[in-house]
């Protein structure tokens, strides 16, 4: 039995600094909860004077072999974020048999099966918990609390930044340049906002929540990315009127002939959705399945605090392991090889907006476009006149992703369309008929 659980921690900006901080202040209750004191032996930092002011007694070293060639070193803790050299970092790691926590979710949707089989290889822990969702816990329930149910549907919002934007663009009829610099002035948002407005950032979370859920290696660039670049206010008062809000979301679907769709999009929820109410930076997964039913977990997707709280969950439970000597008990759970499906066998509501002539016959020719691709209209409003042009907007019945394509299509080149300003995917169970 090992009298003390020496970490190396990597990386001490603002999840790492929490971690110091979460560690010392709790101290004595970690203690108690995994019966054995955690320490952590020595930092990896470029700048030694900020550890220091966190904690003066903590060794700081500049180079990673001095933890990753450090025998009492039980757990690396990796928190410097991006790809390189995390990676590299990481796999030292493993390679020399420590046990691996990361919050890095960069390096866990593109390369977690490398380092899955490392960790199995030696008989360690490589546990992300806090790389999804901040300090939500979403990871192991996945994979332990619910392991006896078949997921057939998750659906998040797992980036704050986007989520925060909606938010202010729905409650305060902002337009998108002027959220997008609130969003920056107040630090939710990035000078180069590419990887949150993009939907990238939430790509590489819904990458890994499929993976987890559905047993099957989900890559990266098998995700369906749209970002909310495209919305506008009129978006907005459009799904207000209509009974919904937009939100970002990260959706992935087990389809009923086992092949399954993962993507990233902005969507009208109807406002009773439990994820219609998730504002401003929180951020919420919701879940479909068997026996369960439905479940939704819900919290601050980021900042020092959740963050380092999920991070110091999984220093815990790998901490515990090490007292029982059961490192990699729970390792990959990506054991099958499931089929992406094909844009025909994917099916949604969709809310189209368009800026047409203000002609007679013109809603019919629009209609007559729609149905020669198979593509049943729900809702129609013609909302406004533009000088010569109408906008209208139509909610269809579910359709197949490829239909709506060809119809829109079709649509973009048709005489009395001169444009169409908006796609976006509709989930609402209460309006198929």
């Amino acid at each position: 039995m090992k009298k003390e659980i020496n970490i190396g921690l990597l990386g001490t900006g603002t999840v790492g600094g929490g971690v110091i901080l979460v560690l010392k202040d709790h101290e004595a209750l970690i203690t108690e909860r995994v019966g054995t004191p955690i320490r952590i032996k020595k930092v990896l930092a470029r700048h030694p004077e900020k550890v220091h002011a966190l904690d003066p007694s903590l060794p700081v070293v500049t180079d990673i072999e001095e933890i990753t060639g450090d025998p009492d070193i039980d757990i690396v803790v990796e928190l410097i974020g991006r790809e390189h050299p995390a990676l590299e970092y990481m796999k030292k790691a493993l390679l020399a048999g420590k046990n691996v926590v990361t919050a890095n979710k960069d390096v866990v949707a593109v390369h977690g099966k490398e380092l899955f089989e490392l960790a199995a290889a030696h008989h360690v822990d490589f546990l992300f918990e806090a790389s999804v969702a901040g300090g939500i816990p979403i990871i192991r329930p996945l994979k332990e609390s619910l392991a006896s149910n078949r997921i057939s549907l998750i659906m998040g919002i797992i980036n704050g930044t986007t989520n925060y934007m909606l938010t202010r663009m729905t409650e305060e009829h902002m337009d998108f340049t002027e959220v997008l610099k609130q969003a920056q002035e107040k630090g939710y948002a990035e000078s180069d906002p590419t990887a949150d407005i993009g939907g990238f950032d939430a790509a590489r979370k819904i990458a890994i929540l499929s993976s987890i859920a559905f047993n099957t290696r989900v890559h990266l660039d098998e995700v369906e990315i749209e970002g909310i670049e495209k919305i506008s206010l009129r978006d907005i008062v459009y799904a207000e009127e209509l009974g919904y809000t937009i939100k970002l979301l990260g959706i992935a679907k087990q389809l009923k002939n086992g092949k399954i769709s993962v993507g990233v999009h902005p969507t009208m929820l109807r406002k009773n959705h439990p994820l219609a109410s998730v504002d401003d930076v929180f951020n919420a997964v919701y879940i479909e399945g068997q026996p369960i039913g439905e479940a939704m977990f819900y919290g601050r997707g980021a900042g020092r605090f959740p963050t380092a709280s999920a991070v110091c969950g999984d220093i815990i439970e790998c901490a515990r392991n090490i007292r029982e000597g059961c490192n990699g008990r729970v390792g990959c759970t990506c054991y099958e090889e499931k089929a992406l499906a094909l844009k025909e066998e994917v099916f949604s509501q969709f809310y189209v907006r368009l800026l047409v002539d203000e002609a007679p016959g013109v809603l019919a020719q629009i209609a007559s476009v729609f149905g020669k691709h198979e593509v049943s209209l729900f809702n129609v409003l013609q909302t406004r006149k533009l000088g010569d042009l109408a906008e209208i907007v139509v909610i269809t019945h579910p359709v197949s992703v490829y239909d709506l394509e060809e119809a829109t299509k079709e649509l973009a080149v048709t005489k009395v369309v001169n444009r169409i300003s908006n796609v976006l995917r509709v989930e609402d169970d209460q309006s198929i008929c």
